[in-house]
C-alpha cells in the first residue's frame, strides 16, 4: 500500500530521524545535518503534491534527502574565484561532528568517511543506503532508481575503491 500526504506531526513524527540520519551520512556535522532535514521537512510541506504517491513516502524522503544533501555538498565546495564545481572531489567537513561515534572511535571514523567522501556520487548513495542505513538492495534501487544488479555493483565498486583509498593512506 503506498502512503498518501499526512498532517504535518504525523509526517514528521514518522520520518524526522530518517532524514537527519541520511543527512547526517552525507555532510558529518550535526548542524549541517539539521539544515538539511529542515530543508527537507520545508520542501514536503511547501508542497506536498510533489509527493505523487506512486512510491512509498518514505522512498520519496530519502530521494528528497539525498538530493538536497548532494545540493549542500555542492554549495560546500563551490569556489567563487574560480566560478566551477567539481562534485567528485572530496568534501572535507569543516568540523566531524557525527553522534554516534565514541572519541576513541573518532579518528579511525572520519578516515572511513573521508574515503566514503572520495567515492563517486552514485556508489556514495548505494554503499550509504546499502550499509550505513542498511536498506535491502531492492530498497536501493527503488529510491536510487536503479535495477538490484547495479546497486550490487556500485557497491561492490564503492569497497574496492574504500580499500584503496585506505591502503593508500597507510591503513
Amino acid at each position: 500500500m503506498k502512503d498518501t500526504p499526512q498532517d504535518f506531526d504525523t509526517v514528521y513524527e514518522e520520518h524526522k530521524l530518517l532524514v537527519y540520519n541520511l543527512a547526517l551520512h552525507y555532510c558529518q556535522n550535526i548542524t549541517s545535518a539539521e539544515d538539511i532535514t529542515q530543508d527537507v521537512f520545508v520542501k514536503y510541506f511547501k508542497n506536498p503534491e510533489k509527493f505523487r504517491g506512486e512510491a512509498q513516502l518514505s522512498t520519496w524522503f530519502y530521494r528528497v534527502t539525498i538530493n538536497t544533501s548532494l545540493d549542500f555538498l555542492r554549495k560546500k565546495k563551490r569556489k567563487p574565484f574560480l566560478g566551477f564545481l567539481d562534485l567528485n572531489s572530496v568534501y572535507e567537513p569543516s568540523h566531524f561532528d557525527h553522534p554516534g561515534v565514541t572519541i576513541e572511535d573518532q579518528e579511525a571514523t572520519e578516515r572511513i568517511f573521508k574515503a566514503i567522501n572520495t567515492l563517486p556520487l552514485k556508489q556514495r548513495t548505494a554503499l550509504i543506503l546499502s550499509k550505513l542505513e542498511e536498506k535491502k538492495q531492492e530498497e536501493v534501487a527503488e529510491i536510487m532508481n536503479t535495477t538490484r544488479k547495479a546497486v550490487e555493483s556500485l557497491v561492490q565498486r564503492a569497497k574496492k575503491n574504500i580499500e584503496i583509498f585506505l591502503a593508500n593512506e597507510g591503513f
